[in-house]
């Protein structure tokens, strides 16, 4: 039998989620909730460019929530919403029904994030005798399951860090790039991500699930970051970045053990390949560095079907929360994280 979901959103994430949720073998799409005056009233299926499935988007949240349904995957924009967001999922959580989310990253260690949101969410959990689950690729797959796989193959280590090196020309939250991560401001400009505590905030919860993992105990989460500027005019959707302004930033999130960085979470973002030639550089990739016995180093490169890197990562945020939501339906009620999950595989998902 089938688990009914309700797809919450169709922005840059969520009509991917969408897209999968239809194909999925073992789910059956039965709500879909848009903010949108001219998406509603339209099939889900043509906004994420696929046969009609007889489902029409609504802004009725009171409607869905009516709905016999096994989960929502959320994929609403939080960044500049997080209690709005969360007041949303409390909503959803005391329903019945089960989330699956990547909007508000630091919930992917969830009972640490914020006491507000913890007691917020873990109330709704057990009103409604539902689980909640915050995934993706980063925070998510690429920064919690795999390197933590890779350091079960240690003799010992003294460093993880995990890389994500990704032109984000392409990324199709322009908002999101010039309002939250500063590209396209002065240099001496302090954007939403990079004021005191938001790099912590958003992926301090990756070091904690990562700490948790390894059985380490962190003093101390530490930001620090870098940014250089564009060397020419650049188009970014809607936005101008003109030269001499943001258009490269690097910033770690590292987790203190004893003084030394034992956990890091890197990024390196530019909208042009050739700027900052000195930082790591990829085609577009996540790479998991350890140090220690034996050291380390794996590559993981992702692209979607027109070979674009950026749109790739996006695509796998949007399936790995869907692909988790059998096991996130069958779990114990409560906050979960990718530490009380099974493996969660492609079950199904073969296409010859």
């Amino acid at each position: 039998m089938s688990l009914k979901v309700i797809q919450w959103s169709t922005g840059n994430v969520g009509r991917y989620a969408l897209r999968a949720i239809i194909g999925h073998p073992e789910l059956e799409l039965v709500g879909l909730f848009v903010s949108s005056e001219a998406k509603e009233g339209k099939d889900a299926g043509e906004l994420c460019e696929v046969e009609p499935v007889g489902v029409r988007a609504t802004r009725d949240v009171d409607a869905l929530l009516a709905l016999d349904a096994d989960c929502v995957c959320y994929t609403a924009d939080a960044g500049m919403r997080p209690g709005d967001a969360v007041d949303d999922m409390a909503r959803i959580l005391s329903s019945g029904k089960n989330v699956v989310s990547c909007s508000m990253v630091g919930l992917v260690h969830p009972t640490t994030l914020n006491d507000l949101f913890t007691a917020r969410l873990s109330e709704a959990c057990e009103s409604g005798g539902t689980s909640f689950l915050t995934s993706g690729i980063d925070p998510g797959f690429a920064n919690d399951t795999l390197p933590l796989v890779l350091s079960g193959l240690s003799e010992h280590w003294s460093e993880i860090r995990i890389q994500e090196i990704i032109n984000y020309a392409t990324y199709n939250q322009p908002e999101t790039i010039v309002e939250i991560m500063g590209f396209g401001k002065p240099l001496d400009h302090t954007p939403v991500l990079l004021m005191p505590g938001m790099l912590g905030f958003a992926w301090g919860g990756t070091l904690r699930l990562l700490a948790e993992g390894v059985g380490l105990e962190l003093d101390e989460i530490r930001e620090v970051h870098e940014r250089r500027p564009a060397t020419k005019r650049l188009q970014i959707g809607p936005y101008p970045i003109e030269e001499g302004t943001t258009a490269a930033l690097r910033f770690e999130v590292q987790g203190i053990v004893a003084g030394k960085a034992a956990l890091v979470v890197e990024h390196v973002t530019r909208l042009d390949d050739d700027l900052a030639p000195e930082w790591p550089r990829s085609n577009g990739s996540y790479r998991v560095l350890i140090e220690g016995v034996p050291s380390m180093q794996v590559e993981y490169e992702f692209q979607d079907e027109h070979g674009d890197h950026a749109v790739g990562g996006v695509v796998l945020t949007a399936t790995r929360i869907v692909n988790a939501i059998p096991a996130v339906c069958a779990a114990q009620p409560g906050l979960l994280s990718a530490l009380d999950l099974p493996l969660i595989t492609g079950k199904g998902l073969y296409k010859p």
